[in-house]
């Protein structure tokens, strides 16, 4: 079910992985730029976007790259980002990818988990001609002041990962886009190597359709079916959470020792703590229930350090007496810390 915060609009949702902004703050870093200002009001920091737990809505997203585009002294900014990609930029994704088949299979899998990656351009598959694979790209209208950089990182990126998979002769038959020729128009024919169409009705990068039968020399059933079965539990930890509950979980979870109050947490927002708590209802949450959800996550990660004491675990969740929190994991869990922590058998 969708979090009532959202109203309908998608924008609002916390759910994107910031695997893009952390890029955009390395190319930032790389030119020399003060981003700072990028994330100001925003209730992010660079720490946060270079977390890989961290989730954030597609606005929080928009407007980052907004406040970062005219500060960057290059043109094509998406296109140094995306043609800097590799393989290992895309995680458990580019592996299940790289240990498929045939790249088509792969591009598939790339397709089906894309959302794993937090792209902020939804990608579909057009099989309609004979010749031709398109992966067509769509941005929604509130974006659209933006379209020339999201097609250039993610049409880049998409590029970039197909040379791995394939090789350096891979090259798309056609790159279709919706806007005007820019000026780096040579950068683009430098980087794709393929027929380029500006003001067209599409955002679309075409593939010969012989590509798609490729066989992968690094096929391997076993990794493809583990990596897979990763990606279908990673895509599943993606819940529709509104933006407040977002803020909440980041300033909690790098508090969690201090044990902080929800007056304390309103007064960071500068909220008041009726109007916080207003607008986590509104999301169908509680700030009590994402502190436990988050104490919870980490009490299950800390328990597979045999080095650390109950009461060590404990006090890093911010109890003082390990009684308390043995209490409270069997309130949370159903299950005491011993029993999580004891082999099984």
């Amino acid at each position: 079910m969708h979090r009532r915060s959202a109203g309908g609009d998608r924008l609002a949702i916390a759910n994107v992985p910031t695997n893009m902004l952390s890029g955009l703050l390395l190319l930032g870093a790389k030119l020399g730029v003060d981003s700072d200002s990028w994330l100001a009001g925003l209730h992010l920091s660079q720490d946060q976007l270079n977390d890989p737990r961290t989730r954030i809505s597609y606005r929080q997203a928009y407007e980052v790259i907004r406040r970062a585009l005219p500060m960057l002294p290059i043109d094509a900014a998406g296109l140094a980002m995306g043609g800097a990609q590799n393989g290992g930029n895309f995680g458990l994704l580019g592996l299940a990818m790289k240990t498929a088949r045939t790249f088509g299979q792969a591009v598939r899998i790339g397709l089906d988990y894309q959302r794993n990656l937090g792209p902020l351009m939804d990608l579909v598959l057009d099989d309609s001609d004979a010749d031709t694979l398109a992966v067509v790209a769509t941005a929604p209208e509130q974006a659209q002041d933006l379209l020339p950089f999201l097609c250039e990182e993610m049409f880049s990126s998409i590029l970039m990962l197909g040379r791995e998979l394939a090789g350096d002769g891979f090259n798309p038959v056609r790159l279709e886009l919706a806007y005007p020729a820019p000026p780096s128009i040579a950068a683009y024919q430098a980087l794709f190597r393929c027929e380029l169409r500006f003001g067209q009705a599409r955002n679309a990068m075409l593939v010969g359709r012989p590509w798609m039968q490729l066989p992968f020399a690094s096929y391997n059933p076993v990794t493809s079916q583990q990596a897979l079965s990763l990606c279908r539990a990673q895509l599943a930890t993606l819940a529709s959470r509104g933006e407040t509950t977002a803020v909440v979980e980041r300033l909690l979870r790098a508090q969690l020792r201090d044990n902080p109050q929800m007056s304390e947490l309103a007064q960071a927002l500068h909220l008041s703590e009726r109007s916080l708590r207003r607008q986590l209802a509104e999301e169908e949450t509680s700030f009590s229930e994402i502190h436990d959800r988050l104490r919870t996550e980490l009490a299950l990660e800390l328990l597979q350090e045999p080095e650390l004491s109950i009461a060590a675990i404990g006090n890093q969740l911010g109890f003082n007496d390990a009684r308390e929190f043995r209490r409270a994991f069997k309130r949370w869990t159903g299950h005491t810390p011993s029993d999580i922590r004891r082999p099984p058998g």
